[in-house]
């Protein structure tokens, strides 16, 4: 609708893969995931160096195991982030930040093998372990949304998709 009041004839739909960078949601993300960082930043360098003094040997080497996967869990999300929130502010385009994409690895790590071995790592760690790992599935899910290759990729670079396009453009002429 336009400012007078009328309608305006849109042919493209709005995207909001392209808003999304931009939008209050994704800057609560932003502000979860760098608080994350910094939480786990904090808890590392002090309280978290403590109680792994205090673990038996084989609950300590579970707890830098551990400690270490969260970090890189936590710098990944960080940098996909800090990526994202370029293209909102305008400092990148969408296709500058796919380039640059290749360079943040967003893969799922799964909890310490054993359970017990989890569970005997103190509180703290757990809580932030558990944390980094659902929002690391909340940033996997949007990174396959914004990348998720578009309908003119697949119909160009599949017969299947070729010949769905030519149904269409057969279809829709007579419309």
């Amino acid at each position: 609708m336009r400012v007078d009041g009328t309608l305006e004839n849109r042919s493209q739909p709005i995207s909001f893969i392209d808003r999304l960078t931009s939008s209050e949601g994704f800057s609560m993300l932003f502000r979860e995931g760098m608080t994350l960082v910094e939480d786990a930043a904090a808890y590392l360098d002090g309280e978290g160096r403590e109680e792994a003094k205090a673990l038996p040997r084989a609950a300590s080497l579970a707890y830098a195991a551990e400690s270490m996967r969260l970090t890189t869990r936590l710098m990944q999300i960080a940098s996909w982030l800090l990526l994202q929130r370029a293209v909102g502010q305008g400092e990148m385009t969408r296709s500058q930040a796919a380039s640059e994409r290749h360079r943040v690895k967003l893969s799922r790590q799964d909890l310490a093998s054993n359970a017990e071995v989890f569970g005997a790592l103190p509180e703290k760690l757990r809580q932030l372990t558990i944390h980094s790992m659902r929002l690391q599935a909340r940033v996997i899910h949007l990174d396959q949304l914004i990348y998720a290759p578009t309908a003119d990729t697949f119909e160009n670079s599949s017969p299947v998709g070729q010949q769905l396009a030519r149904l269409r453009d057969a279809f829709s002429a007579g419309i």
